[in-house]
């Protein structure tokens, strides 16, 4: 297979799947807010009111004019007649008048002609109906104005927006407890090797326990889909072409591990080759772990072979897979969080390839230090050992130590 040296970068094999690929986004459903976190929002949320719904102090204190406290000091206090105590959750209707305060609770309302909260800090009680305020407050001190912190009308959320613990907060305030959202995209999922056998049984001489189904579909739940446990299969054309097609039948996206390079025995090539069109996109990506990943459309389909070591499908499902499943739903594309550390040691990197090095991040007094953890791709502990990954340019012959790097965490 020519096109297997035909190596393209990452982004090169990206843009290949892009330009072909023009998915439908997946069915929208309405879930409850207690079903919703880190699912996508189909549609634009409009606040219908205010937050807060009225003007409530930030602190316990006093409601007062700001102007009656000016100049006031230890020295020379302001004196205030204390007009009334005002209850939580409970409307205050009296209107502050000139030299007069109310007694307020942190999230009290404020009362009309109030503009400003002294906290109870600085304050004396002279008796039971005046105060004697021993600092100033600006208008606005220790207060939260109504609709300062959502104005009704205006856009709270974007479609195509994952939903966050503070984002399900700001949909309650605003009382809406049920939300429209995209349906989790299904990710068949096939394991391919003669020598890959169940978690649950003996490996005998030659054998391995699955590994990447299951740490593939975690990774497809963690990405936001649904995964759909193809089971194994043998490398044989016949039944890796029956387990695709299943797939392709009842989930949006497919993913093979194992069968990619150009071994002999390796078929998924020539499954993808000829179960739909237009078939291979790309075989072989400039990528340390990870080249042989094999990228195929088929009836409309994205179908990954991806390598059969663990290390490597996890590294090229957080690179391709993940992306698509974020298209298929809508997802505002967003850069890739990651911490800046300081490399603890040189590493070495052939040029023309986009090497990924797990590390483990390090506290120190003078900031952050990633260690390699180094492997081959067929160790999964290289993985559970370590925080994150740095990436090695494909221009760049490697990193020296003390260089700064992104750590792009796991």
């Amino acid at each position: 297979m020519d096109i297997f040296f035909q190596v393209l970068t990452v982004s090169e094999a990206w843009a290949r799947l892009e330009t072909n690929w023009q998915p439908k986004l997946t069915a929208v459903e309405t879930l409850e807010l207690t079903c919703a976190h880190q699912r996508i929002l189909a549609e634009p949320v409009v606040a219908a009111d205010d937050v807060p719904p009225f003007s409530r102090s930030t602190v316990d204190g006093f409601a007062v004019r700001a102007a009656d406290t000016f100049g006031a000091s230890e020295g020379l206090p302001a004196f205030l007649t204390v007009m009334a105590d005002i209850q939580m959750g409970q409307a205050a209707e009296m209107q502050l008048s000139l030299s007069h305060t109310a007694r307020i609770a942190t999230g009290g309302m404020l009362p009309p002609g109030a503009d400003a909260v002294v906290m109870v800090e600085y304050t004396e009680e002279v008796d039971s109906s005046t105060v004697a305020v021993v600092a100033p407050v600006a208008p606005g001190e220790n207060v939260v104005y109504r609709g300062e912190d959502i104005k009704q009308g205006a856009l709270l959320l974007p479609a195509g927006h994952r939903l966050r613990p503070a984002d399900i907060g700001a949909l309650a305030a605003i009382g809406q407890t049920k939300v429209a959202v995209r349906q989790a995209p299904k990710v068949g999922i096939i394991s391919t090797g003669d020598e890959i056998i169940p978690p649950e049984e003996v490996p005998q001489a030659g054998q391995v326990r699955d590994i990447n189904s299951y740490s593939l579909g975690a990774a497809v739940s963690s990405a936001g889909g649904e995964p759909v446990y193809l089971g194994l299969s043998a490398d044989k054309f016949k039944s890796v072409q029956k387990k695709v097609r299943a797939g392709l039948q009842n989930c949006d996206i497919v993913v093979l591990s194992g069968g990619s390079s150009i071994g002999t025995r390796d078929v998924a090539a020539k499954v993808l080759a000829k179960v739909g069109q237009p078939g291979i996109l790309v075989h072989g990506v400039a990528l340390r772990p990870g080249k042989p990943l094999l990228i195929a459309l088929c009836e409309g389909k994205p179908v990954f072979g991806l390598p059969g070591h663990p290390v490597s499908a996890l590294l090229t499902f957080d690179l391709f897979i993940k992306p698509a499943l974020g298209r298929l739903m809508g997802l505002i594309s967003s850069p890739r969080p990651f911490l800046r550390a300081r490399l603890t040691r040189n590493l070495a990197s052939a040029p023309g390839r986009e090497e990924h090095v797990r590390v483990k991040l390090l506290e120190t007094e003078t900031g952050l230090l990633a260690e390699p953890v180094l492997g081959k791709s067929g160790l999964i502990t290289t993985l559970t050992e370590a925080d994150g990954t740095i990436v090695i340019p494909v221009e760049k012959e490697g990193l020296v130590a003390g260089t700064e790097v992104e750590v792009y965490l796991l």
